[in-house]
């Protein structure tokens, strides 16, 4: 919506909540098996998440003209 009503301002800004948002769970949860550990659900799960995080927030940075890294 913000991206349609010219505010890069507004889109911005939901982008970096994303972004602190998932920076802070990354922090409190081990995304990958360590060792011989098998991935889990879990693990799938959380590299589901950083996968969507990462899509989420280069669609937002297409919206306002940036060119998203190749690793995000």
């Amino acid at each position: 919506a913000a991206a349609t009503r010219r505010a890069p301002d507004h889109l911005a800004r939901h982008l970096v909540l994303i972004a602190d948002a998932f920076l802070r769970y990354q922090e409190v949860t081990r995304v990958l098996p360590v060792g011989d550990e098998k991935p889990s659900a879990a693990h799938r799960a959380r590299l589901a998440l950083a996968e969507a995080a990462g899509t989420v927030l280069a669609g937002g940075l297409t919206l306002l003209g940036i060119d998203a890294p190749e690793h995000l």
